[in-house]
């Protein structure tokens, strides 16, 4: 089918569609779905334009997501029983609702057992069949039933003592079961508050309050092209020993052909020279300058919009409050990554104090920024540095004195001289070129 009946088909869709809806509604102006029939006949062209477009649409998948968490799931894990053996860890990683019903099944349930214990010895030694008998001594005084046994568990492993109900001193089995009850109560007790303790006071919640810029930035510093991001902290308590980290998140493809998937690869934010610990007592620009040892050496900005990568940040420190280590984590794809823009500053000297305004925290703006990759970069300034002017002559005289002085070879004809001659003059047009698109660029 050509263009001209496809065109023809949506036309009779659109004169045959209801008219009552709005001209500016998402239903009036949204694309009818052809017929298979038609979409298997439409031309070459106008399929990749649909499925560039799907392209674009699509979902970036990511390693890290930017509240930190990371988007893993374990399965098949068949030795399940490890979790098991740490039940404290997997209490304290579970939910909270979790938490909250496991632990009130604990407590039930041990009161629900012990209590089911206090009612048997009630009835295997008969105190049942004399309630109200004075001359019947009891193992459990005013225990009459399995409700009343269940009360005095309760009272008995939570220590409360109404006093109604006591154990008396002609039951040894009772003081067996009492004491029992005393030390399993007291583990119970200790696991419990204990595994709640440490869920309330995670340092995950610490993490919250720090925040990472929306977006990365490239840009020239020092005459080096360097990526950014900014980070900051929201409470007045600092972080103890912050640090930084930050690995590239990308597949790759050994020499041997071994294909490795979400590689890590580790970049420099100041581990040689200490910049990786940070004093966060207001927001700091972590850099990495794009190096020889940098994953972005030779990725320029039409090939970051091409590339599918992640770059991961990892802030870790002490919470000084409670003296636990946190860890702050987010994340940013290639099209988060804003190629020739830097950050705006936040930090402003007020009237005897320096004010951070978090409003600015994440806007960046465009500066001028070469657009070809560190290593083209550090290859044109080298070139730069060349002498603007070669001697004709003085490179003649010194081949000249390889062929006289270097073995007695004979001299090369004329026409290899002019032919060296116009080479050396075409590579003096090239560095004078580089040299002249530098300085252009830098006026820009």
């Amino acid at each position: 089918m050509n263009e001209s009946a496809v065109s023809h088909y949506q036309a009779e869709i659109f004169i045959h569609a209801p008219m009552e809806q709005d001209v500016e509604s998402p239903a009036a102006i949204r694309k009818p779905k052809l017929p298979k029939h038609v979409r298997d006949d439409l031309p070459k062209h106008l399929v990749e334009k649909d499925h560039h477009e799907k392209q674009k649409k699509k979902k970036i998948q990511r390693y890290v997501r930017k509240d930190g968490k990371c988007n893993v799931h374990h399965g098949n894990v068949r030795e399940t029983y490890r979790y098991l053996t740490d039940i404290f860890t997997t209490l304290v990683d579970l939910k909270w609702r979790f938490n909250l019903f496991i632990f009130v099944l604990v407590y039930t349930v041990t009161w629900l057992f012990f209590g089911f214990a206090w009612w048997l010895i009630a009835y295997i030694r008969g105190d049942l069949e004399h309630i109200g008998d004075n001359q019947w001594t009891p193992c459990v005084d005013n225990l009459n039933g399995f409700v009343s046994a269940f009360l005095f568990s309760i009272e008995t492993e939570t220590t409360i003592g109404y006093g109604y109900r006591v154990i008396t001193d002609q039951c040894p089995e009772g003081i067996l079961l009492l004491l029992v009850q005393s030390v399993l109560g007291s583990i119970v007790n200790a696991f419990m508050v204990g595994c709640m303790f440490v869920k309330i006071s995670q340092p995950k919640k610490r993490a919250e309050t720090l925040v990472f810029s929306t977006h990365a930035v490239i840009s020239m510093r020092d005459g080096r092209l360097c990526l950014m991001f900014r980070v900051g902290d929201l409470r007045n308590s600092h972080i103890v020993e912050a640090s930084i980290r930050a690995k590239m998140i990308k597949s790759k493809q050994t020499k041997e052909g071994e294909f490795i998937p979400l590689n890590q690869t580790d970049m420099n934010v100041g581990y040689d020279t200490g910049d990786d610990r940070l004093f966060l007592v207001s927001p700091l620009i972590i850099c990495h300058e794009i190096n020889q040892h940098s994953p972005f050496w030779e990725i320029s900005k039409a090939h970051l919009a091409k590339d599918e990568l992640e770059i991961v940040v990892i802030l870790e420190g002490m919470v000084e409050a409670t003296g636990m280590t946190c860890q702050a984590r987010s994340s940013y794809v290639s099209s988060e990554i804003k190629w020739g823009y830097r950050f705006t500053p936040v930090l402003t000297l007020e009237d005897g104090f320096y004010e951070v305004d978090y409003n600015s925290f994440h806007e960046i703006y465009e500066t001028n920024t070469p657009s070809c990759s560190a290593r083209e970069l550090a290859e044109m300034t080298a070139r730069a540095r060349l002498p603007l002017t070669w001697s004709v002559a003085s490179k003649l005289s010194q081949q000249g004195a390889l062929y006289t002085d270097g073995g007695g070879g004979v001299p090369p004809p004329a026409e290899e001289k002019e032919k060296d001659e116009h080479t050396s003059l075409m590579e003096q047009t090239e560095r004078n070129g580089d040299i002249a698109n530098i300085e252009s660029e830098s006026k820009v």
